[in-house]
């Protein structure tokens, strides 16, 4: 065989391999199941469990509103989840979160009333300036529900009532600020009601590590001034949605039935220690479960669905 027969067969050899590995290469690229009825279902059904994310915002009567996250449907993974069975299955999606541009942390400062109306959930702010006789009943009563609550701890109180102050946080209860001696922080200018937060953050702080996030003005009474300095110390001022009116003494069906003709998605529910919401507390936890998850604050106010 001569020179030019043998380049010849080596030139033919070569576009050989050429050719095969260039079908490896698209086979790899094109996976099978892109070629199968179910994952074209899936491609096809997707949109319609899909939301686009929700910016963070600030409305005219209820202030900051939080964001929420999207959802996107991972075709590829979701599609992994029921190619055995070769069938769709809604609860097989597998979903990707996909976070709003805007968040709270990008809003100028304004104060918080409730979560986003899209999120079914519940949460529990007690104020804590007094009533420590309840507390330990009232937390016996959360621990046999599972549910977490805020609560909002006077300085005051926390100087001169550490171990309820410390049973809460073992609990691991959110903690929050509630100023210190019960102030009226509408009257207090930006410097004097900052200095008054601080004081209460380095209280809180012998008892957590976790710092203090949340602060709820005693009798919901702030000013602009007020939600700036909460936020120049990187705190969030949070009023409510619902009362229960506790500190006026109404009978337990008062207030029960008072917290669940108001709950809606977002809520946020004030209380304080008193007996009567002691009394009410299993009852109301039990009602409010059978439509509303209830969370902290933390997890309400997050944007994650």
């Amino acid at each position: 065989m001569d020179v030019n027969g043998i380049i010849k067969i080596i030139a033919a050899l070569l576009l050989l391999v050429i050719f095969v590995t260039v079908q490896q290469v698209e086979k790899k690229a094109i996976p099978a199941a892109k070629t199968s009825s179910l994952y074209e279902e899936i491609q096809e059904k997707k949109e319609g469990f899909e939301y686009p994310p929700q910016d963070a915002r600030v409305d005219k009567v209820w202030k900051k509103i939080p964001g929420l996250n999207g959802k996107k449907v991972n075709v590829e993974k979701s599609y992994e989840n029921m190619k055995k069975a070769n069938k769709f299955d809604e609860a097989k999606l597998v979903f990707e979160q996909i976070e709003p541009k805007v968040k709270l942390k990008d809003l100028p400062p304004a104060p918080i009333y409730k979560g986003n109306d899209q999120k079914k959930m519940v949460t529990f702010l007690i104020n804590v300036s007094w009533g420590e006789e309840y507390i330990p009943a009232m937390l016996e009563t959360l621990d046999k529900h599972q549910v977490k609550a805020n609560f909002f701890i006077d300085g005051a109180f926390a100087r001169d009532n550490p171990s309820q102050v410390q049973m809460i946080e073992e609990k691991n209860h959110l903690v929050g600020s509630h100023g210190f001696g019960h102030p009226d922080f509408y009257t207090l200018r930006e410097g004097t009601a900052k200095d008054n937060l601080i004081k209460t953050n380095e209280l809180l702080a012998s008892f957590s590590d976790e710092p203090i996030r949340w602060f709820a003005p005693p009798s919901g009474s702030f000013s602009n001034e007020t939600v700036t300095a909460a936020e120049s110390l990187d705190m969030l001022t949070i009023l409510w949605t619902v009362d229960t009116i506790d500190w006026k003494k109404p009978t337990k069906d008062v207030l029960i039935e008072r917290v669940l003709s108001k709950a809606h998605n977002g809520a946020t529910i004030l209380m304080h220690p008193t007996q009567v919401t002691s009394d009410s507390l299993d009852s109301l936890i039990t009602a409010l479960k059978k439509e509303y998850q209830i969370v902290t604050l933390d997890e309400l106010m997050s944007e994650t669905r």
